[in-house]
């Protein structure tokens, strides 16, 4: 069960505190999600709490809403955010009227806003090859880990969360391949390369070398042998990509797009990258055409007549 501290009159806190640990508990969602949606309701209860003086979840209506969302807009919030915001409502909303803690849902008549398309940040390839290639020789451990973790992220285009979690026994070294423990508690293989196979050979034994048997079992550890935590993978994704100035965004994630940025731009069937990134739907997955169709455009102009 999640431990979550709720600033809200008491109608409301109990309501709220059930839906968190119902989303945590049942749903499996993960904690920094289940954090995400408490702050995004609470503030808009807060919200309805000072503009409405409403003190009763079922006194919500879809009015007081929009207002709300409106504010957020005048304060310059994005329209992703503010939509990550209603979604987080939507939800709430959702499970309070199963639970028949109120009579309508006032979210029925909330749109989500409009979302510019944005394209995904990636590294080029020539500036990927030159981040990955690195002589084994004789590397400090920090350096040996900091190496494998960004070639992993893009071998396999695993999240930061999955990549924190790997275990030695999720790796299979016959068959090449990484057990993945995805979102919802998903499970998928995902294929690794024999070269990052040596490296990793070499990073287990200078693991074992500076820490002898720890008392856990998983691959990535911070400079005092405890699982490594997301900050210190993003620092260190961050970094790298920084020295080579190869995007203007710098986290892990990046490297989650330029897996699958590189393989759809490599004539990769659009199914089989859904199934390695561990998508539930094709739609999250089209948005990495964007680098085919232009690459197509480009042999077009080149090899048409009639193409500049």
């Amino acid at each position: 069960m999640i431990i979550v501290h709720i600033t809200l009159y008491d109608n409301m806190k109990a309501p709220l505190s059930d839906f968190l640990e119902y989303i945590s508990v049942i749903k499996k969602r993960s904690p920094n999600t289940v954090v995400s949606y408490q702050n995004d309701i609470q503030s808009f209860l807060d919200y309805s709490k000072e503009q409405y003086e409403i003190e009763r979840i079922d006194s919500v209506n879809h009015l007081m809403i929009r207002s709300w969302i409106v504010q957020l807009k005048s304060e310059g919030v994005s329209n992703v955010s503010i939509n990550r915001k209603i979604s987080a409502l939507k939800s709430f909303y959702k499970y309070l009227r199963r639970k028949d803690l109120v009579s309508s849902n006032p979210m029925a008549k909330v749109q989500s806003l409009k979302k510019p398309k944005r394209l995904p940040s990636f590294v080029p390839q020539k500036k990927m090859d030159y981040l990955i290639e690195s002589e084994l020789g004789e590397k400090a451990f920090s350096e040996l880990r900091n190496n494998l973790i960004i070639e992993l992220l893009y071998l396999t285009g695993i999240r930061r969360s999955e990549l924190q979690n790997l275990t030695f026994l999720d790796i299979n070294s016959a068959r090449l391949e990484i057990k993945v423990i995805g979102k919802g508690n998903k499970e998928r293989r995902c294929p690794i390369s024999s070269s990052f196979l040596m490296k990793f050979k070499v990073y287990k034994e200078a693991l074992f070398d500076k820490f002898g048997n720890l008392d856990h079992d998983f691959v990535f550890v911070t400079d005092k042998g405890k699982k490594i935590y997301p900050k210190l993978i993003f620092n260190i994704v961050s970094k790298k990509l920084k020295a080579i100035n190869a995007s203007e965004k710098t986290s892990p994630h990046v490297l989650r797009h330029t897996f699958a940025t590189h393989l759809s731009s490599n004539g990769a069937e659009l199914n089989a990258v859904k199934d390695l990134l561990g998508h539930a739907s094709l739609a999250a997955t089209q948005v990495y055409t964007h680098n085919s169709i232009e690459r197509l455009k480009k042999e077009y102009k080149r090899a048409h007549p009639l193409g500049e």
